[in-house]
């Protein structure tokens, strides 16, 4: 008999894509191997799976990485952190054009455009990340979503997720051993991402950290909000520079220490700097300057460059899976995002004259 604690998902950007479970083995358990003890408790977890976890050193005995023959006994406390639960959904490979910015056999790293869903779900089932990534990978018949290579194909796995209307660099492992690698490296923080925002307002002072734990909203789901302690919310932390102040708007970049849904945009609300353009959170109303007449106009008009907020992945680094290699990567933010700055920058500078 095991007394597991409950299961504790990360949100990542929007989605659930790490399973971190902890598990103390009863006093009157008899040595038995890792692998084995773990497939018979996590139930519709392999095998492969957990030795490919523990391999990588992610699964702990006692805070000690272990190797999945390791004997477990009565009273050892384990840990245990996979990439992606498991789902049941059609997934279907659709030939559609992506970004790639760079690739091998384990990876792909991609800029996502705004307007784009990563993942396929109620009322979004096609024209997603994930149904191009499948064709891109040789797929081109339906298959259930598994966590298990399908025939001995690798299947893309979800590192972390991208808001619909955010745009910006992704990383997405094509093998097993890539996933379970990049999953711990996302998990534990050694990855890391930044993001380039259009915000409402003077931002100030033009460096600053936000922590506030984040969790859904009370009023409606679909949103978050900041909580006013973590026991309500999971903690999230922000840390933004200002890149240029545009008067009534400030391009703010913003580095993530966490992971939650929605966090910079939450975040940015909460210190009364809503991201421009953002239709969940209020950013598509005049929130600074004058609401009515020419100036109302010319907002409206920089609004239509992007189909939703202005907040774009702009930079992503991690190790390698494999060689270890340090890798980072750029991507600009979209037309639409840079027609506003130059947009706005341009009716200042008429305003002045």
């Amino acid at each position: 008999m095991t007394h597991p604690a409950e299961l504790e998902w990360l949100e990542a950007s929007g989605e659930d894509l790490y399973l971190h479970r902890e598990i103390t083995v009863d006093a009157g358990q008899e040595p038995i191997r890792m692998d084995v003890y773990l497939r018979r408790v996590l139930g519709d977890i392999s095998r492969t799976r957990i030795q490919l976890a523990a391999e990588q050193g992610y699964i702990k005995i006692n805070g000690q990485p272990r190797k999945p023959s390791f004997k477990i006994k009565g009273g050892d406390h384990i840990t245990v952190l996979l990439p992606q639960p498991p789902r049941a959904t059609e997934l279907v490979p659709q030939n559609i054009p992506l970004d790639v910015v760079y690739e091998d056999e384990h990876l792909l790293v991609i800029n996502k455009p705004p307007g784009m869903v990563v993942h396929p779900g109620v009322g979004n089932p096609y024209h997603t990340v994930v149904n191009a990534v499948l064709y891109h990978m040789g797929y081109r018949e339906p298959i259930q979503e598994s966590v298990e290579p399908v025939n001995n194909f690798p299947r893309p796995g979800l590192v972390h997720r991208l808001d619909k209307n955010t745009s910006g660099l992704m990383v997405i492992a094509k093998s097993e051993l890539a996933l379970t690698h990049l999953a711990g490296q996302f998990f534990y923080k050694t990855a890391g991402r930044e993001y380039l925002a259009i915000v409402w307002g003077r931002l100030e002072p033009d460096t600053g950290t936000i922590r506030a734990p984040i969790g859904r909203s009370s009023r409606d789901r679909k949103i978050m909000e900041v909580k006013e302690s973590e026991e309500e919310g999971k903690p999230a932390v922000t840390h933004y520079k200002v890149e240029k102040h545009l008067n009534y708007l400030t391009v703010v970049r913003c580095r993530l220490e966490t992971g939650r849904t929605h966090q910079i945009r939450v975040h940015m609300k909460h210190i009364g700097h809503t991201v421009f353009n953002d239709p969940e959170y209020g950013g598509q109303m005049i929130l600074k300057g004058p609401n009515s007449g020419p100036y109302k106009q010319f907002m409206k008009s920089c609004m239509a460059l992007l189909p939703g907020q202005a907040l774009h992945a702009e930079r992503l680094h991690f190790s390698h899976p494999l060689t270890g290699e340090a890798m980072a990567f750029f991507a600009p933010p979209p037309p639409g995002f840079l027609e506003i700055i130059r947009r706005v920058e341009e009716y200042l500078l008429s305003s002045v004259r």
